[in-house]
């Protein structure tokens, strides 16, 4: 009997596919229940709302050095633009951050969602000019470290909820009396 080296390598892949699609099935449901969860919306918010309110210090600090200068370059330039439209947006995310925080759940509305996508995103980009504008390498830097802080936060987040998530499927410990 012949063994076909090409039908192994793809029934290898088609498995390895299988099971990289009931992870993904996996991890969505973990994220699912964790959304419905009172508690963890409830962290959401009050991490938010940190967030908004410490985008809105550095803005005012970056920004603040531009107000009295006649002729910017363009780094600055992009910076204070990308603020004056970011601070507005945070400080509408920091008052429905304290209607959430209010009515104990998080705001599930689509304007809410890209509101905070664009505001933080213009943030980001107002930090990285400010940066570029006193060294380009400074630019380079934060928005290498920015990126691997958003990865960072992502695997620490999605590290504690399979911890969690394990946990709670295990049955009690029994303890020796």
């Amino acid at each position: 009997m012949a063994v076909d080296p090409e039908q192994d390598a793809d029934e290898f892949r088609a498995e390895h596919v299988r099971q990289a699609k009931e992870e993904a099935r996996r991890q969505v449901e973990q994220f699912q229940q964790a959304v419905r969860e009172p508690e963890q919306q409830r962290e959401w918010v009050r991490q938010n709302n940190l967030v908004y309110g410490g985008l809105i210090a550095i803005g005012l600090v970056l920004v603040q050095p531009f107000l009295t200068v006649t002729t910017l370059d363009r780094s600055a330039k992009i910076c204070v633009i990308a603020f004056s439209a970011a601070i507005p947006l945070l400080a509408a995310l920091v008052l429905v951050s304290h209607q959430e925080n209010f009515r104990r759940r998080a705001a599930d509305s689509v304007a809410v969602r890209v509101t905070r996508s664009i505001a933080q995103l213009l943030a980001f980009v107002g930090v990285v000019a400010g940066f570029w504008h006193v060294m380009w390498l400074a630019g380079v830097v934060v928005l290498a470290a920015g990126l691997v802080a958003m990865l960072v936060h992502s695997a620490g987040y999605l590290g504690l909820e399979r911890a969690g998530h394990t946990r709670h499927n295990e049955p009690p410990e029994r303890t020796v009396q």
